[in-house]
């Protein structure tokens, strides 16, 4: 008898020590991919797309670039949420600005934006955009734009003041959100 339980406990100090070493090696992966990820240096294109959500720490980024690099249209999501109050203000007052271009995905999600902006960017022939999105979010973000165009899509992150415990939480999130992508591919069709 303390043959297999001696057995039984080693058996279940490697499956623990496995689940410590993959759970380690995730938070290390996500940890590049969604915390620290590779960043382009922005230049010229022929729009600025500010994604939904977060318009509060997003719009101000996407302006400020669409100035200094003298970027034509800024477009702009709208969701009608409490995250996306500014984004959706500014929609509200300049709906007369030929420069600025709202559009409001469906569904709302970021599957709903890269289907919507395949449309813009084929309506008004862009050959190249720049997508300001959250840093957790650009490599689904990006991932999903980029099945549904061919268009060059530049990808540049803002920076969120979140706590530990809600970063922990986007690096889960943008985990299931990063492999749904690979699984189920969005405009499967450019």
């Amino acid at each position: 008898m303390p043959l297999k339980t001696a057995s039984a406990m080693r058996v279940i100090g490697v499956v623990v020590g496995a689940c410590l070493l993959a759970a380690l090696l995730w938070v290390l992966a996500a940890v590049q991919f969604f915390y620290n990820p590779p960043q382009v240096t922005p230049h010229r294109t022929d729009a600025i797309v500010v994604l939904g959500g977060m318009s509060k720490e997003r719009l101000p980024v996407a302006q400020k670039l669409q100035q200094e690099l003298d970027i034509p249209v800024l477009v702009v999501s709208t969701t009608g949420l409490a995250g996306n109050v500014e984004g959706d203000a500014l929609c509200d007052e300049d709906q007369a600005d030929p420069d600025l271009v709202c559009f409001r995905p469906s569904p709302l999600n970021t599957r709903g934006e890269a289907e919507a902006l395949r449309a813009l960017i084929a309506e008004h022939g862009w050959k190249s955009v720049t997508v300001v999105t959250s840093e957790y979010h650009l490599m689904r973000a990006g991932t999903l734009i980029g099945q549904c165009t061919s268009a060059e899509v530049q990808m540049v992150g803002s920076q969120p003041d979140l706590s530990a415990i809600a970063w922990l939480d986007r690096f889960v999130v943008e985990t299931g959100g990063l492999m749904d992508t690979w699984v189920r591919p969005e405009c499967l069709s450019n």
